[in-house]
């Protein structure tokens, strides 16, 4: 299909791209990746008067330590942040998630700046930056300022971005020794999750002494499993983990489509958690 007219601009600098959204407010959308952006352009779900490309404003990419954080570039392509040694060692499950995002195309254009900011509740990789308390950086006319993960995803692919302002760098605690799996269930190959969960696990003396569990596609915005968090405290077993799995999908708001009701997805947000959990825990 071909999508609407509208007008282009390729900024050279950082200043330049929030000058040039300032001016157009709401008007605008802002291509990185073009992964997330053109699929909607193409079925006219966005109707933008101007498209703001930022894909080759310098400085966006890459992977850097500073101190106990990752940073981690908006425009690094989901294919750098997979293979990169820093987000392995440091954020394991991040790679591990980024490595199941649609096909080896997708992943050499997409980027974790555009998977974040599109901010799609099916995307694998919100709710990894939900269970990794990642820290979301904007840059806009008023400067710097960091937005928490669990603050930035605001409803369905909205963030808390304003219109004049950029995504410029993810940053990702470091969590070495952690235990850490992604687990995901969809109809095809490739296809958006039908339900995913991203869990990391601390042990100490051979029990969970800390889980943390992000959920995909079970409501409008990416979701923590805090009840299940909470109940995996202190398991030894894989019967304790199974019975705190099903708490899972307690205080979610899965959608009802053509390929699930809301009950389905929250027995696949309790086996998958289970599974996850299981994993990262060594014991699956």
């Amino acid at each position: 299909m071909i999508p609407p007219a509208f007008d282009y601009v390729r900024p050279d600098t950082l200043e330049e791209a929030v000058r040039v959204l300032a001016e157009a407010g709401e008007e605008a959308k802002v291509l990185a990746g073009g992964q997330s952006l053109l699929p909607l352009l193409r079925l006219r779900l966005a109707f933008p008067e101007l498209v703001v490309d930022v894909g080759r404003i310098p400085g966006l990419r890459g992977v850097r330590e500073d101190g106990d954080t990752l940073v981690i570039g908006a425009l690094t392509t989901h294919h750098d942040v997979v293979h990169d040694p820093l987000v392995r060692r440091y954020a394991g499950l991040l790679a591990q998630a980024t490595e199941t995002v649609a096909d080896p195309a997708v992943r050499h254009r997409g980027t974790l700046g555009g998977s974040l900011a599109h901010a799609d509740p099916a995307g694998d990789l919100p709710a990894v930056a939900l269970a990794l308390d990642a820290e979301l950086v904007a840059v806009g006319p008023g400067g710097r300022r960091s937005v928490p993960a669990g603050e930035f995803f605001a409803d369905y692919l909205q963030t808390a971005l304003a219109p004049d302002e950029l995504l410029v760098e993810v940053r990702v605690p470091k969590r070495e020794g952690w235990g850490f799996r992604y687990e995901k269930f969809h109809r095809v190959s490739q296809s958006w999750a039908m339900v995913g969960v991203a869990a990391l696990v601390r042990h100490e003396d051979g029990r969970i002494a800390e889980a943390r569990i992000g959920l995909t596609n079970m409501g409008p915005t990416p979701l923590r499993a805090t009840a299940a968090e909470q109940a995996l405290a202190g398991a030894a077993d894989p019967g304790a983990v199974a019975r705190a799995a099903g708490s899972a999908a307690e205080g979610t708001r899965p959608s009802r489509d053509a390929s699930a009701s809301p009950e389905y997805r929250a027995h696949l947000a309790r086996v998958l958690t289970e599974r996850a959990v299981l994993a990262a825990a060594g014991t699956g």
